[in-house]
């Protein structure tokens, strides 16, 4: 069983209150100014319900006209976008929702913003060093830590994530064979 991990396109830590990112422009669509979004099928339901949305970087609000379904994608109009060229200005910008606005999270799931920056620790006690990336692979993520024993790859499964203490802001693992390089080499100078 995966530990799922809610996450946005290009999403990373930020304080609270925060906006998450939940799509991102990917084109211009038609003539009038909609725009074709890429979303996760876990976010559509978050966005379908926004009257206000945040682009980019700077957060920019705009108000929605509406969303609609075209084929298998996604097309958003938003109000004072009504003509390709100002559709095409806004194409790669991330699409953006207040925290608060999604989805409550299940058990054993997490924002990646608030597992990021996490020490990550052995069930033996043995410090790994900090989880600062998260790779999304088909089968599961794969937390990505640094730290004493260099790069430390986990796979984000129940058997190997036991615990996740966002108070104490620690991730507690049990190893897997093979998931532990071997400790660094110490380099001993030869005396002459």
């Amino acid at each position: 069983m995966n530990m799922p991990v809610k996450r946005g396109p290009g999403e990373r830590q930020a304080p609270e209150p925060c906006l998450l990112s939940v799509a991102y422009v990917s084109k211009a669509w038609g003539l009038h100014g909609e725009l074709k979004l890429q979303v996760s099928a876990e976010r559509v339901d978050d966005l379908l319900g926004l009257k206000t949305v945040y682009l980019g970087e700077t957060a920019t609000p705009y108000r929605v006209t509406h969303f609609r379904w075209h084929r298998q994608d996604l097309l958003l109009k938003l109000e004072g976008c009504d003509d390709r060229s100002q559709a095409e200005a806004l194409q790669g910008l991330a699409v953006r929702m207040w925290a608060e606005d999604a989805a409550p999270l299940g058990s054993n799931e997490y924002y990646c913003r608030q597992i990021i920056g996490l020490q990550v620790v052995t069930l033996e006690g043995e410090a790994l060093g900090v989880l600062d990336d998260i790779i999304e692979t088909g089968a599961n993520d794969v937390y990505v830590v640094h730290g004493p024993r260099g790069e430390v790859l986990l796979p984000a499964r129940v058997q190997v994530i036991r615990q996740v203490d966002l108070e104490h802001g620690v991730m507690v693992v049990s190893l897997l064979p093979g998931l532990l390089p071997d400790k660094p080499a110490q380099t001993h100078l030869a005396s002459p």
